[in-house]
């Protein structure tokens, strides 16, 4: 566990409630996300939320206060900004990690992005607000390509989660059998995944390949992707297990 960020949890946590105002985190990955929910219980006096602009997002912030404790509510510092080629046509071939490069090349810390979604060559990325107008003013390119950058007013369709529903049979409810089925892993693999700290269960990181997963749990595996486990449904005449997932695509 990270102690510098579990000080810096405490700390915020602090500040917010001697302050009586709403106080932020820059945007966590899943592993500071997953040390986060360690302390969530003794963070209770002064309540907390987490969000990365919209449902599903794997890098998010934490906020600290209630609109309860304090009498007010204050949106997360969280803007969606959308990046497109000026001619589409003669676009390179745009991926995460182009963009990605590109917004970190104008010298910005990965800390103040949050999830960047590519749809049919353009990107949709959430960054910290307080950083939002110098992308806007700055960014022109990305690989070879001129782009054009626009601040987005509405969470647009295109940055909705997309899901393939799949049903596959498993020998039991247990996380590693799930994982090895889900992503063609061999059993030995799936456990490895786990004891290394790569599998998270609902933004959670687990060490317990035996844990049974219940329906609506989310589980990502680093470098693999993420699903949904929608329930198990029914066995087969060998007592094998039915279940359903809804996978990330």
């Amino acid at each position: 566990m990270d102690n510098t960020l579990i000080n810096r949890i405490n700390e915020l946590a602090e500040k917010s409630y001697s302050e009586n105002r709403f106080v932020f985190t820059d945007f966590l990955d899943m592993s500071q996300l997953s040390s986060f929910y360690s302390l969530e219980r003794d963070l209770a006096y002064v309540g907390t939320s987490v969000s990365g602009g919209t449902e599903g997002c794997e890098r998010c912030m934490v906020r600290f206060g209630t609109p309860e404790s304090l009498g007010y509510d204050e949106a997360f510092p969280i803007v969606l900004l959308h990046i497109s080629p000026v001619q589409k046509k003669f676009s390179d071939a745009l991926t995460h990690r182009d963009f990605l490069g590109s917004v970190i090349g104008l010298g910005i810390e990965r800390t103040k992005l949050g999830d960047i979604i590519v749809r049919d060559n353009e990107g949709y990325i959430f960054v910290s607000e307080s950083i939002s107008e110098y992308i806007l003013e700055n960014l022109s390119k990305v690989k070879h390509t001129n782009v054009r950058v626009e601040k987005c007013l509405d969470i647009p369709e295109a940055v909705a989660p997309k899901f393939a529903e799949e049903s596959i049979i498993v020998s039991s409810n247990r996380l590693d059998a799930i994982i090895a089925r889900v992503y063609k892993l061999s059993r030995d693999l799936a456990v490895r995944y786990i004891s290394e700290g790569k599998v998270f269960l609902s933004g959670r990181q687990m060490t317990e390949n035996a844990k049974q997963l219940k329906s609506g749990d989310t589980v990502s595996v680093r470098g693999k992707g993420k699903f949904i486990f929608e329930g198990e449904g029914g066995s087969t005449k060998k007592d094998k297990l039915y279940i359903k997932i809804k996978k990330y695509v």
